[in-house]
């Protein structure tokens, strides 16, 4: 199985006294506007594909129980501010949920969790890594994140991801396209220019609008495929399977 909810009590109750090391896989995002061409779900749909895949891939594995918890799809999402669709929580909500969680996990001798997250604003990602500190710290939990902007992950990943020119460009959209391909309006995708703004730049008190991204998107969309998508995909499998060995041997 790779759904944790969809296992029973019972197995769920076997799973610390297993002969595998349960890892349990906690996908983030954020409901928020992506363009005109992309769904709002994008964040939490490219982290689920990357736990799907994951789970799969050690599905027979000797060592590891590889698990998908539900999705948190709300995050901090300040940057989307004046458009619509973005569904935006603030920091202590997201830390205090995210602590619950874990907590309730922990405390059933389920202590391995990986935060897996594809929304990139700044004041998300401190709020994770945040209560990755708390679950840690105050729960002794072997909790956490693969934090797919730091270098030595962002140097495998595209370049346009490199740039920071990935909210809604040819990165993400081509991971969209690799998954959910109907949810991605293709004809106005492929008439969208290129919008030079990277969010590496984002003001601390600005949004979309005010870098200059007057549509929601940055970077080329319109270069976007499916086959893009599913190498990349691979590539953030590869980096969550090596988190997954990694917290495992904690």
């Amino acid at each position: 199985m790779t759904y944790f909810a969809d296992l029973s009590s019972r197995q769920v109750a076997a799973l610390a006294d297993g002969d595998r090391t349960p890892v349990l896989l906690l996908p983030l995002g954020a409901i928020e506007p992506h363009g005109p061409h992309a769904p709002l779900s994008t964040d939490p749909l490219i982290s689920r594909g990357m736990c799907e895949r994951a789970a799969d891939r050690l599905a027979a594995d000797e060592d590891v129980h590889v698990l998908v918890l539900p999705e948190v799809p709300y995050g901090v999402t300040r940057f989307a501010a004046g458009f619509a669709g973005g569904v935006h929580i603030g920091e202590e909500t997201l830390h205090s949920l995210l602590v619950d969680i874990g907590a309730a996990l922990i405390g059933q001798r389920l202590r391995r969790i990986l935060l897996v997250n594809n929304h990139f604003e700044p004041a998300h990602l401190i709020t994770l890594r945040r209560a990755v500190e708390t679950l840690n710290f105050a729960y002794d939990g072997r909790v956490a994140l693969l934090d797919l902007v730091r270098r030595r992950h962002a140097q495998r990943l595209t370049e346009e991801f490199r740039s920071g020119e990935c909210h809604a460009g040819r990165y993400e959209t081509s991971l969209v396209l690799a998954d959910r391909p109907e949810l991605v309006d293709q004809p106005l995708m492929r008439t969208l220019p290129h919008v030079p703004v990277s969010l590496a730049s984002a003001p601390e008190d600005g949004g979309f609008r005010e870098m200059g991204m007057s549509a929601a998107y940055c970077g080329q969309p319109a270069e976007a495929t499916a086959e893009e998508g599913l190498e990349t995909f691979s590539t953030l499998t590869d980096l969550l399977v090596e988190a997954i060995r990694e917290l495992a041997r904690e």
